[in-house]
């Protein structure tokens, strides 16, 4: 048997992702489907398009200066940033490829500020796709498509189990970047601080919501298993840390290998 996967969003943190994916591939797991939630979205079309090793060398290579070169400020789009350079990033890898097109069958979700509902993307253009369900409100331009105004599937369903069970009947496995909330409120919030900034208060509440949202999507659509890395410390801003990421993403496969062996 096959698994069908639903990769959740959480911005740096995705790069964990990586690490869970090979971790899976080294033990022979094979994939019926994939769903993903913003940096989550893309590492489900590279799943899908068999470039894993192009996400791996992405992440791996990024450092402060790479980052700045995404930064195009343009605040006429609705956002803070123009999404150019991530635009022509995807497109440079991805080209004009659809997602009925990629090895395995995919879902990218995003939300629709119109209408307030989850749009699962499996079909077109998979660069239109991974750009709608990154648009993170007001930082990058939401994408108009059919009438919809897409943005961060994140805002509404930051682990897309229905997503993938629309693909497939396989069993689903679900990866929430957002289950560590005790080491990130400790990492935020850290014992004796005296000095309580309104930065971090409104931080460690933003990272609470965002907890609290991934733990409702997952009790509204329960997977048949959720592993959630111990990725706590490190801040979702932070793009830097592939290498630790990837080895913290493996080990919560190797942890939980019994229990996802029961699956297959």
């Amino acid at each position: 048997m096959k698994i069908a996967l639903a990769l959740g969003g959480g911005a740096g943190l995705g790069w964990a992702h990586i690490g869970v994916l090979h971790a899976l591939h080294e033990r022979g797991v094979k994939v019926a489907a994939v769903s993903g939630t913003s940096i989550g979205a893309l590492a489900a079309v590279c799943l899908a398009a068999d470039r894993m090793n192009v996400l791996e060398e992405l992440a791996r290579s990024v450092n402060l200066r790479q980052i700045m070169r995404f930064l195009d400020v343009d605040p006429r789009g609705g956002s803070m940033l123009g999404g150019r350079t991530v635009h022509n990033h995807l497109r440079e890898h991805f080209g004009r490829s659809n997602l009925q097109d990629l090895f395995i069958p995919v879902a990218v979700v995003a939300a629709d500020l119109v209408t307030g509902d989850e749009v699962s993307i499996t079909r077109g253009p998979v660069v239109e796709a991974v750009r709608a369900s990154m648009a993170i409100p007001g930082v990058f331009p939401p994408v108009k498509r059919e009438g919809q105004l897409l943005v961060d599937g994140g805002v509404m369903t930051p682990v897309p189990v229905r997503a993938v069970r629309a693909l497939s009947k396989a069993p689903v496995l679900a990866v929430n970047l957002q289950g560590d909330y005790l080491r990130r409120a400790e990492a935020g919030l850290p014992a004796g601080k005296r000095l309580v900034t309104p930065f971090r208060i409104g931080r460690a509440g933003l990272s609470l919501m965002m907890s609290h949202l991934a733990r409702q999507s997952l009790m509204i659509d329960p997977p048949d298993l959720e592993i959630a890395p111990a990725i706590g410390h490190v801040d979702v801003r932070d793009f830097t840390k592939a290498h630790e990421l990837i080895e913290l993403g493996a080990a919560s496969v190797a942890e939980s290998w019994e229990q996802i062996a029961t699956l297959l």
